[in-house]
């Protein structure tokens, strides 16, 4: 490792944000890799009393809250060299005008598909039990018989997981549910390469030939123009009886009118840490169906978790202050195809 240098940095993000992210531990140590004059934090770039800073700053450390970098704000930053985010996408922050400047950016959003792949794992072991569904049913909660079974047969040996999207977060999945016994695992992602989905223990198949075959469909796949409602009436008609819907990436991914139908004719059972919209109308039959479980975006990152972000951005300001490369540096092009 070369000496690093100390460049001056910034956080930009949203005040709850940056007091939940920098205890005073993780607030020592970006003071030891960077110069930080006060103030350490923003959340507004446009205050004038910022403009001293903005000329000198050589790093954003930007999070949940933080502006968009559009050309009137770059140019108060003339120095600007990287943004390490310390959080998922930086869609909301980066421009063209952004790439057009050479700046670099990295994103943490590979440590945050770890908490969301652990929610995920265990949506899919209480999808096999049935367990969600059954708590909020009060008559087969009590364990009467046949009844337990009204959302389908208990059990998650010899499932077959179906994985739509081999992302950050999906990867993660695939590697996890091979801890179940007897679980075959399709992946559908027109991207992904078959030799690396086969190598981490799945099989890479047509959407419409996975539809058909699978107990629980988990969804990974990024918000874009091409992937909203994804998963409409006829995907959903496509699925098996009392099949579970697992959605912790985009609500966009589902066309909602669609689940709402099947879930409340008894026949799809839906795990929801998303919606479409979101929050959902207070009104959704989906609030009132014991066979659908609704959690307000809790698979993400999270208490301590956050904490991990911030560490893994720290590290990358430790790699960019040493002239090391970035781990996960992100490019325009990554972009495009990415959350």
């Amino acid at each position: 490792m070369t000496n690093p240098s100390r460049p001056e940095a910034l956080v930009v993000m949203a005040g709850d944000v940056f007091e939940r992210q920098f205890d005073a531990e993780r607030l020592a140590r970006l003071k030891r890799l960077a110069r930080v004059p006060e103030p350490v934090w923003a959340d507004d770039l446009d205050d004038p009393a910022l403009a001293g800073r903005l000329r000198d700053v050589e790093v954003l450390l930007t999070g949940w809250g933080a502006p968009r970098l559009d050309a009137r704000t770059l140019d108060r930053m003339p120095r600007l060299r990287a943004m390490l985010h310390c959080a998922g996408t930086i869609r909301p922050q980066v421009t063209d005008e952004f790439w057009l400047r050479g700046i670099r950016a990295s994103s943490v959003a590979e440590t945050n598909a770890v908490p969301v792949a652990e929610f995920t794992l265990a949506a899919i072991i209480f999808a096999g039990k049935k367990a969600p569904f059954i708590a909020a049913d009060p008559e087969a909660r009590r364990g009467q018989g046949a009844v337990l079974e009204r959302y389908g047969e208990l059990s998650n040996l010899g499932r077959t997981i179906g994985v739509v999207g081999f992302s950050r977060v999906g990867r993660r999945v695939v590697d996890l549910v091979r801890q179940l016994d007897d679980v075959t695992c399709l992946v559908a992602d027109p991207y992904a390469d078959p030799a690396e989905v086969a190598a981490a223990g799945a099989r890479l198949v047509p959407l419409e030939e996975l539809l058909p075959q699978v107990d629980v469909l988990s969804l990974h796949a990024p918000e874009l123009p091409s992937t909203r409602h994804m998963i409409g009436a006829a995907e959903l008609a496509a699925l098996k009886d009392h099949a579970t819907v697992i959605n912790t990436a985009r609500g966009s991914l589902v066309d909602t009118t669609a689940l709402e139908r099947e879930c409340a004719a008894g026949r799809l059972n839906a795990v929801l840490d998303v919606t479409d919209p979101e929050p959902l109308d207070a009104g959704s039959v989906l609030f009132t169906l014991p066979n659908v479980m609704v959690t307000p975006h809790l698979a993400g990152s999270l208490g301590t978790e956050l904490h991990r972000m911030t560490d893994a951005a720290l590290d990358e300001l430790q790699r960019y202050a040493s002239g090391e490369p970035l781990i996960d540096e992100i490019t325009s092009e990554d972009l495009r195809l990415s959350a």
